[in-house]
């Protein structure tokens, strides 16, 4: 089992303890194993598929990362995994000049100063989650998606600590049945899994595609629509400018902070214009913002 370490570096603005806590409100990715101001879980790397463990803390001085994992895998693939899933792998130096330009931005960056997006570990894990919270309550496809880790999942030791990574695509490609899983969800599971195992959810390919081709291939997986494309290739495969048009609270969200109550979502898109290349980092600002103090979204003064 190889054992090693590595840095990644930011390029641009960037607060680890805010991914800490933005994590830490994200049920699907959380995981109650991690310790106060790091990161430790555990994931299987796009490829091999192989299980690893990794324990992610701030830099010193800031402005990066270090990390230090296990497992049997590729340590340059772990790398690339671990910077996407921050949004270390994207250039931000540009994204300031976003709120420069744009008050209702520019309240958002200086609330949640150095935020970037935080995400599953691969479009596939992100892809499962679609599956099994759909049209369930949050805490049941939670239950389901620990059983399936616990049972499944390959346990990884970390500094002694063992740690279980999500099953791999092709175990759940072979999944004949669950506690909890309808036959119709374990069907698209296992569809999803063997496309995962195929190549056909790795991030780096979905990301070097075109939006609108990207989410409509995720579409002919069955079971996924577009508010499930959406948060694959958003949070699962990172893209870091995608603007969802599938996400009703986002779009409310915008409505009241624009002061633009009957805007419709093409209207909306418009405004995202603006945030390019940045779309999907700022409506995930959006997005936290409407858990925060309701100034963060107040219209503007007239």
């Amino acid at each position: 089992m190889t054992s090693a370490r590595f840095s990644v570096s930011a390029r641009g603005q960037f607060c680890f303890p805010a991914s800490v806590r933005f994590l830490e409100g994200f049920a699907p990715a959380a995981d109650p194993t991690t310790p106060e101001g790091a990161l430790r879980l555990a994931f299987c790397v796009e490829g091999g598929w192989e299980s690893v463990a990794v324990s992610i803390e701030e830099a010193e001085g800031g402005g990066a990362v270090a990390v230090r994992w296990a497992g049997h895998a590729d340590g340059a693939r772990v790398r690339e995994q671990v910077a996407r899933m921050l949004s270390l792998d994207v250039d931000g130096t540009g994204f300031a000049s976003l709120g420069a330009a744009d008050p209702v931005v520019g309240r958002l960056q200086r609330h949640f100063a150095g935020l970037r997006p935080v995400g599953f570990w691969s479009p596939y894990e992100a892809g499962v989650w679609a599956l099994l919270s759909h049209r369930v309550r949050m805490g049941q496809a939670l239950s389901v998606k620990a059983a399936l880790t616990e049972r499944l999942g390959e346990e990884v030791d970390l500094d002694g600590v063992p740690l279980r990574a999500f099953p791999s695509p092709r175990a759940l490609a072979s999944l004949d049945s669950f506690p909890g899983l309808p036959a119709v969800k374990l069907e698209r599971l296992r569809a999803l899994g063997a496309a995962a195992a195929e190549g056909a959810l790795d991030g780096a390919r979905l990301r070097g595609m075109e939006v609108d081709e990207a989410l409509a291939e995720l579409m002919t997986l069955p079971g996924l629509g577009p508010f499930s494309a959406g948060l694959i290739l958003v949070r699962g495969a990172s893209h870091p400018d995608v603007f969802p048009t599938a996400e009703p609270r986002l779009h409310a969200a915008m409505r009241g902070a624009y002061g633009r109550p009957e805007a419709s979502v093409e209207h909306l898109a418009t405004i995202a214009e603006d945030w390019r290349p940045y779309r999907s980092w700022v409506s995930v600002l959006f997005r936290a913002a409407a858990g925060g103090p309701p100034e963060l979204l107040a219209p503007p003064a007239s």
